[in-house]
This record gives C-alpha cells, structure tokens and sequence, in this order.
C-alpha cells in the first residue's frame, strides 16, 4: 500500500461544491488501495481577505501576528474536507501545520520548512484514516505559528511526503500540467508529459507560476517524485522527476516568461568587487533579491554594474543606493521599471551548440531590445521591454518548440 500526498490549490476547494469535488478525487485514490494524506490551501480569496483586514488596523502589522491571522484560511478548508469525507463514510482527521510537527525558521511570512515529524502521520495513517493537513503553515522553535509565503502550501506538501517517503506528490491546480511556455501569452503552448526537476527549477524561479520555486527545491532535494494535475478535469498530468532522459529531439523544453522586473545602472570609480560587496550585501540586509547580473569597465579606472529586482522592491532598492552613493563615488544611478525576463529552458541546451545565436537572431529578426543577458547550464535569459514581452515569448516559442503529444 502506497502513500500518496495530493495538495490541492485555493481555486481546487473554493466553495462547498469544489470542495466536495475534491472529496471525490481524494476517495478514487483511497479507493485504489492507497494511504492519502492531503494537504490544502486556504479557499479562494481567503488570504487576501485576511491581509485586507490586517491592512485596515495596521498597514505594517507585526510579522508574528500576521502569520497568526494567515494561518487560520487553512483551517476553514481542511475541516470542511473531513466534514465531507466523514459524512460519506471515510475515516478523516484534519490537523493544521503545527499539531503534526512542521518545524520551521522563525522568519515570519516567509518561514522555511527545517523539518517534519512524522511520527504522528505515521501513526494516523496506520489507523486507517485519510489524513488532512493545513498548507502554508508551520512552527518555529519558540512555538510561534509561521507561514511560509505565497504557494507555501506546495512546499508543505513535498516537504511531508518527504519525511513520510511517499510514492508520489500530487500538486492540483487549475491547469492540466506544465506547459512549454504560458498558454496566455501564446496559444500554441503544449502540456509536456515529463520535465527533470532541473528543467522544472529552472522555470519556477523564471516566471512559471505553476509551482512554488521552494517545493521544487525541495522535491529535488529528497527526490520526491511530483506530478502536477488538474483538479478540474482528468489527465496524466506532467511528471517531474529525474528519470526522463536528458537528450531530446529538441533541446527546448520551455519558454518562460516573468514581468515586473526592474533594472539598476550604476558607475563609479571604486574598485568593482569592494562595488558589488557593498551594494549587494545592503540588498540582502533588506531581503531584496537581485537577479541578473552585468558588470564592466568601458573606460579605464570607471566600473559599470548593471543588476535587476523585482518591480516591486524598485524603491527600497532606490533609497539604499541613494544612501550609499557618496560612500561608493557613485556617478550615475539609472533605474528602469519597464522591464520583463524572458528564459529559454531546456537540458538539451549543455550539449547543443548555436541555441545562444538563435536566440539573438530571432529576436533581433523581431526587433526587440535585449538589456541584459544571463546563463546556466541549461537556460538562457534575455531581460526586455515589458511591452516587447509577448511577441519576444511568441517568436521565441515559435523558434523552439517541441512537438509534444497531447
């Protein structure tokens, strides 16, 4: 007997008759002779509720009973669930995130998962009962109650079918899988069957929305398989695990595609490693994440240092250079707003050569502006105007894509 975690998303258990839905899913899975546990998020809107209502006593509330109000979503949902699962005659138990030992870091509203107890788990499975668990949440050493950010909950279900080593991790959401590039933006855009843990972080951390970029990190880590599904229609889903082979008929998997990036230019005489310690250490005391890097030196003894944030950290980010700009000799402080990363991703691109002047030949065939470019092993990124961005994904896509069966 096979221990199946399947979490299911905000919009998945949205009202009673979603939430009923999902009882079914959970019973078909039961009734295929597997241990279920399940882990939800709160229903639609609920935590957006909650931070309104946060934000109308304090806009700048305390982190700690922030995550108080957060935590309480889940609990709605996962009650609701046992509700109906009992009421069909399935043995259910519901727990939120503490009650079943997620230990996590104290950093409020963004806590990371440390470790799970499943000693509890264990023994609720042993007992026969579907097991219900609240996403999103946990408990630092002190016992105070953590959240672990926006689609926390993916990484709460990994990380408790990695310590209860289950056979698989099933993400429900709304789409049928993870597609070859946002079926938003280009119709066109595929379900790809199977996709590496490499691929997939990849495109978590460049704008696919799909899964939460700390869940895949995670997976990878305890080589939890996972497979992302529909909870609103049937279907195999994509697998993400490490057993697809790596070499392709195509050496792209994806075109990803991220908006509300920002873009900082600065010059100064000052040595540029001294330039970028200083500058990046000050970002990080702020817990803001710079991504793509350029740094140069067109004229002898003056540095250049090109880098992006996140749209919305674009003031913050402003003021701390502001503050550092007669410290660094800082000639010139440049930002731009309008700005969006474009990724190409797949593992064929280690061994195929030319992806690289493709990439720039179709975009500049296109006539769109590339700031800044940035590269791994297996991606490749552009950073152009945010209003460039779809034609740039179309004709990438285009350029690119792999014929996958549907």
């Amino acid at each position: 007997m096979a221990i199946i975690v399947q979490k299911f998303g905000g919009t998945s258990v949205g009202s009673p008759e979603r939430i009923k839905a999902v009882a079914a899913q959970v019973i078909a899975t039961r009734q295929q002779g597997h241990q279920v546990v399940v882990v939800l998020s709160a229903m639609s809107g609920e935590t957006n509720r909650l931070m309104d209502l946060a934000r109308s006593i304090d806009p700048v509330a305390s982190g700690r009973e922030l995550d108080m109000l957060l935590a309480s979503g889940e609990q709605v949902s996962i009650s609701l669930l046992a509700m109906s699962l009992i009421k069909q005659g399935f043995s259910a138990v519901s727990f939120l995130g503490h009650q079943i030992g997620i230990r996590t870091n104290n950093r409020f509203n963004n806590a990371r998962i440390i470790d799970v107890d499943n000693k509890r788990l264990a023994a609720e499975l042993e007992q026969g009962h579907i097991v219900i668990i609240a996403g999103f949440q946990g408990v630092d050493y002190e016992n105070n109650i953590t959240t672990l950010g926006r689609g926390g909950s993916d990484t709460s279900a990994v990380a408790i079918a990695a310590a209860l080593q289950a056979k698989e991790c099933q993400i429900f959401t709304d789409v049928d899988g993870v597609y070859t590039t946002d079926p938003r933006i280009d119709p066109t855009a595929r379900r790809i069957p199977a996709i590496t843990f490499e691929e997939m972080l990849e495109m978590a951390s460049s704008g696919a929305k799909v899964l939460q970029t700390r869940s895949v990190q995670y997976a990878g880590k305890f080589k939890v398989p996972l497979r992302v599904l529909s909870s609103f229609m049937p279907g195999e889903g994509t697998m993400i695990d490490f057993q697809q082979e790596a070499a392709s008929t195509n050496p792209v998997s994806a075109v990803t595609a991220q908006k509300e990036e920002a873009m900082f230019s600065l010059s100064s005489q000052t040595d540029l490693v001294a330039l970028n310690a200083r500058v990046f250490s000050e970002l990080a005391e702020l817990d803001i994440e710079v991504d793509m890097i350029v740094q140069s030196c067109t004229t002898p003894g003056l540095m250049n240092l090109n880098f992006t944030v996140p749209r919305n950290d674009f003031y913050k980010a402003e003021q701390c250079l502001v503050a550092l700009q007669d410290e660094l000799g800082l000639l010139d402080i440049e930002g731009n707003q309008q700005l969006a990363k474009v990724s190409v991703i797949g593992n064929g691109i280690r061994c195929h050569t030319g992806i690289t002047a493709a990439i720039f030949a179709t975009l500049a065939a296109a006539k769109i502006r590339v700031f800044l470019v940035s590269t791994s092993e297996i991606k490749i990124s552009v950073l152009v105007l945010e209003s460039d961005l779809n034609h740039a994904v179309q004709t990438l896509h285009k350029k690119f894509l792999i014929k996958l069966e549907n």
